[in-house]
């Protein structure tokens, strides 16, 4: 989740000025190649009187090409995933709910590697650490932080992880009995919560 603590123009769904889709860029991420739309859609409720909607896009891996190395994820696979904003009459915070995943090649059907989730969710926070995140023996309020940038734009984010707002589980996730790995569930609950900040900016911006 990025929080709706972050600076009020990274909640912009938006490549310009800073926005988020400029922060999803300086993670690595970009939107679907050559503008394709994605056909299966997932339905979320952030409970904030907006009901279940499909996500607002989905974003993929770009292999350090932001023009078309999303062609090469859709195909290769890779990391992804889709988001969806929580601006609702019942809770209007802004914040950004982001549902990733490792997936395997378009040949192999998109399934998701093992430990797909909960990886996915680690290898991009880990784009932002530049470390290793150790994902098997994560705990509750551990904190990192990083710097990124994209385009000029600089981002600094705190991040914090928390249980509690999901549970640990394999019930009801999609590729649960390939995803659950050697006795641990799919996903193992934990949630990464990103607070971000723009540091730097374009001289003309």
């Amino acid at each position: 989740i990025i929080s709706g603590n972050s600076d009020e123009a990274i909640l912009v769904d938006s490549e310009t000025d800073g926005g988020l889709r400029n922060y999803f860029e300086s993670l690595g991420f970009s939107a679907e190649c050559l503008g394709q739309k994605e056909s299966t859609h997932q339905a979320v409720n952030l409970g904030d009187g907006h009901g279940f909607l499909n996500e607002t896009a989905v974003i993929r891996w770009d292999y350090g090409d932001p023009s078309l190395g999303t062609c090469k994820e859709t195909i290769q696979g890779g990391n992804h995933f889709r988001y969806w904003i929580q601006n609702g009459p019942d809770a209007n915070s802004g914040a950004i709910f982001m549902a990733v995943s490792y997936e395997l090649p378009l040949a192999q059907q998109h399934d998701i590697i093992p430990n797909g989730y909960n990886l996915a969710r680690d290898w991009l926070i880990g784009n932002i650490t530049q470390s290793s995140i150790p994902t098997l023996t994560l705990s509750n309020a551990t904190t990192y932080n990083g710097t990124t940038s994209a385009n000029g734009f600089t981002y600094h984010s705190d991040i914090l992880y928390v249980s509690g707002l999901l549970p640990n589980t394999s019930d009801g996730i999609n590729h649960n009995l390939t995803v659950a790995v050697s006795g641990r569930n799919a996903v193992d609950g934990f949630v990464a919560i990103l607070t971000v900040k723009i540091t730097e900016k374009p001289p003309t911006s």
